[in-house]
């Protein structure tokens, strides 16, 4: 009896120390719940991938602002947006695949014991910047959308606000994180794939992004944009090494999302090819970011007719540049602020010369593709291309180098296309076009809405004049 006591004593001693014993059925491989820094590296990549995607059932925008077009398939430049499931493929990746991320980041933030308050704040700073950026993509895409009620398990069916209360509700959270950044504590570090955790790198970015948010508001709101241009400017990037740019790596699943879906390692189809519309110009001025943007046909760079079917080898192809598996995926960049700052000037928000910034913005665009500042100067000397003999006023010429630079991200070329109204561009017609196309100005609400939460969807549909692709959303007045 003795020795079996002695022999059952350490079996005790080992369960006293646990609750239960699935306490031992535990994976070291498969952890359960993933650490704040891993959610917040995968929140980053899901916001890069659905806002890069050229993916015909995720992000049309390359083809909505004609800098693409297709060899075959006619829908998406034909703007038919229920042919696939574009709306709910971004609103899911969105919303599923990068703020529900961030939400469960935060609050693992909050409920560490163990971390100081001020490491808390910087690192919930991180998350609300990124998160303000998600959540403008949606309103700036859909018009109302849940957001007061989103994201909780308890109400799968929640209302949609209106669009610019979501936004007022998200600058106000954006203003609140950016003094955060600076508490003194800890960020995250190595799972911040976009800065490692150099602060400063965040205070431009979240400054910037200030900007871009605020002149998006410009003709709406003219007193709020002023102020929080004027708040942000001095802090904004400087240079194109600041640029919020997501590295992708040369290996899946990890690549770059265009090289998974134009890429002969991934991929044998042939659907897009650079647009006329865009090759076109860019000939004209002798544009000397062509070899980064497209390929050449017997040396030269050819653009396929926009709307139409088009052979793929006829044309210029998306180039070896764009497509590498292993190309960072911008979010938000250099030029785009210089762009800004030149609006801002040009609408006194700010002191300073628009066409300074103009100048910065086009050599910036020039430089970071893999020009040289030699060739930005003898491209900007050209009368068609200086500031000052440009063509039109100053939302033409800026609005038309401004979709120059922002080729290869179709998303926010779109918005200030919106914005900005320039380039002037006409839906493709002629001859088995259908009559009355009109390009998208707004992204529908997914269809799967209509069903899992058709009141709410209904509701909103109505609040902005229509769920439809040519309803204007509140800020974009003309």
């Amino acid at each position: 009896m003795k020795k079996l006591i002695i022999l059952f004593l350490p079996f005790l001693l080992l369960t006293a120390c646990v609750d239960s014993l699935d306490d031992y059925n535990v994976d070291t491989k498969r952890p359960s719940t993933a650490p704040p820094v891993t959610l917040f590296s995968n929140a980053l990549k899901g916001l890069a991938d659905t806002l890069t995607s050229p993916n015909v059932n995720v992000n049309n925008y390359r083809l909505y602002v004609q800098q693409w077009t297709t060899t075959t398939y006619l829908d998406e430049p034909r703007y038919n947006v229920t042919a696939r499931i574009v709306p709910e493929s971004f609103w899911r990746g969105l919303y599923k695949g990068v703020i529900a991320d961030l939400n469960e980041a935060r609050r693992l933030v909050n409920e560490d014991a163990f971390m100081g308050q001020t490491s808390k704040d910087v690192q919930l700073a991180q998350i609300e910047i990124v998160e303000v950026m998600t959540w403008a993509a949606l309103v700036n895409t859909f018009g109302n959308i849940p957001y007061s009620e989103a994201m909780s398990p308890e109400n799968p069916l929640p209302k949609y606000d209106d669009a610019k209360t979501v936004y007022d509700a998200i600058l106000t959270r954006l203003d609140a994180a950016l003094p955060k950044l600076e508490a003194g504590g800890t960020p995250f570090g190595g799972g911040d794939l976009l800065y490692k955790g150099k602060i400063p790198q965040w205070v431009k970015f979240g400054n910037s992004l200030k900007l871009k948010l605020a002149m998006i508001i410009a003709d709406s709101d003219e007193a709020k944009a002023k102020k929080m241009v004027a708040e942000a400017a001095p802090k904004v990037f400087t240079s194109n090494a600041d640029n919020a740019a997501f590295p992708y790596i040369s290996t899946p699943p990890n690549n770059n999302v265009i090289s998974t879906n134009l890429n002969e390692l991934y991929t044998s189809r042939q659907d897009f090819i650079p647009a006329a519309t865009i090759v076109n110009p860019m000939n004209e001025l002798s544009d000397p970011r062509r070899p980064f943007f497209f390929t050449t046909i017997d040396d030269k760079y050819v653009g396929g007719q926009y709307g139409f079917l088009n052979t793929y080898s006829n044309f210029s192809h998306v180039s070896d540049k764009i497509i590498d598996p292993a190309f960072e995926g911008l979010l938000l960049d250099y030029a785009e602020v210089e762009f800004l700052l030149a609006e801002a000037a040009e609408r006194k928000f700010i002191t300073g010369s628009a066409s300074e910034h103009y100048n910065k913005a086009v050599t910036a665009s020039i430089t970071y593709w893999g020009g040289t500042a030699q060739q930005a100067a003898t491209y900007l000397a050209q009368p068609k291309v200086a500031y000052a003999t440009a063509e039109g006023n100053w939302k033409q010429k800026i609005g038309f180098q401004k979709w120059l630079a922002l080729y290869n991200r179709g998303w926010e070329s779109w918005v200030e296309w919106r914005r900005l109204d320039f380039p002037k561009l006409s839906p493709p017609s002629g001859g088995n076009v259908p009559a009355g196309l009109a390009i998208p100005v707004r992204m529908i609400y997914p269809i799967i809405e209509q069903t899992l939460n058709g009141a709410n969807r209904n509701a909103a549909a109505d609040a902005i004049g229509g769920d439809l692709a040519t309803t204007k959303l509140w800020w974009d007045k003309f």
